[in-house]
């Protein structure tokens, strides 16, 4: 009664929070972001949010709903970091209702989240990179894992690399592309963020690698004749093609780590591995968060905190020469 005597009326037409969030996604969130975040939200809405909190007027919602609504969640098995992502989405979503109008406050704001766990990372160490290597020699895709542990580059950018991009005189290559999902479909896109765009030097090794693989794809190219599609591509399919994802994770890696008798990794793994060997080589971390793309460099140094303490070992024996 006082903010409607104070001139500020919330009116929300009676609309329920599902309807909300609909409307939302559908007139406000389509064509604003990248389409596989289009549809991460819609993940998070439909199967989630639209069946638990739905029904409830979105005027009437309370932070007591939400939080029986992340506490449901968790207890049906989702992850803290799912429910993190859930939380995200509709706070975006109200946050909207609250500039439109139609709400005071965000009733999701404020909520204490459940903690997530961080995963667990598993690089390789200098052995065990070259030993994957070495069972990586021959092989069709050898410069792509090469290029994973010397430029630390994600399994999207690599598999979007276009020759375009790659420049063996000059030791470099640009990333200005990943891979997206579309509808399901895997395609050709833009970075997620600036920082992801980026100028990355090339080893001797990685130049090598990839006079050699651009050799036997020229090769390929005259053996497949019309049925080639060239794209453009550094690492194609054997027609050209987008390399899927999946086969490159639970069929190429899944049997170079069992040929070097390795243990299990995630591609992702290989992202760290570089990371990892540089920054235990007291490489400066700002270069490496740079190299790496990220969007900071407190996210390199919170990641890869495991390294930190042998350099800061590093530091002390150094000042140690130096004041003597």
């Amino acid at each position: 009664m006082a903010d409607r005597d104070g001139g500020l009326v919330f009116e929300d037409g009676g609309s329920s929070v599902g309807e909300y969030v609909e409307h939302w996604l559908r007139d406000s969130v389509r064509g604003t972001v990248r389409q596989s975040t289009y549809e991460a939200y819609e993940y998070m809405t439909y199967p989630h949010i639209v069946p638990s909190l739905g029904r409830v007027k979105l005027k009437a919602l309370t932070p007591a709903h939400v939080r029986a609504f992340y506490r449901e969640k968790l207890d049906g098995g989702l992850s803290s970091a799912t429910i993190r992502k859930m939380h995200g989405v509709l706070q975006k979503a109200l946050d909207q209702a609250v500039s439109d109008g139609l709400i005071p406050r965000n009733a999701a704001k404020g909520i204490r989240l459940p903690q997530g766990k961080k995963k667990e990372i598993r690089p390789l160490s200098p052995d065990e990179a070259r030993a994957l290597l070495t069972a990586a020699r021959g092989d069709r895709l050898e410069a792509l894992y090469l290029l994973a542990i010397s430029t630390g580059l994600r399994e999207g950018e690599l598999l979007a690399l276009r020759w375009e991009d790659v420049d063996l005189e000059a030791a470099v290559l640009r990333v200005s592309r990943t891979l997206t999902r579309n509808g399901g479909k895997v395609a050709v896109g833009p970075p997620k963020t600036k920082n992801s765009r980026r100028t990355v030097g090339l080893t001797d090794g990685a130049i090598e690698a990839l006079r050699g693989h651009l050799t036997r794809q020229l090769e390929e190219m005259e053996r497949m004749g019309s049925l080639y599609r060239p794209g453009g591509l550094v690492f194609a399919n054997e027609v050209g093609g987008i390399v899927n994802p999946s086969n490159l994770r639970n069929r190429s890696l899944k049997a170079l780590l069992k040929r070097a008798e390795l243990p299990a990794i995630r591609f992702h793994d290989l992202r760290h591995t570089c990371a990892t060997l540089l920054l235990s080589r007291n490489v400066n971390p700002k270069i490496v968060s740079e190299m790496l793309g990220h969007a900071s460099i407190a996210i390199t140094l919170d990641t890869y905190s495991h390294v930190l303490p042998n350099m800061q070992q590093s530091a002390v024996r150094a000042l140690e020469e130096v004041l003597k």
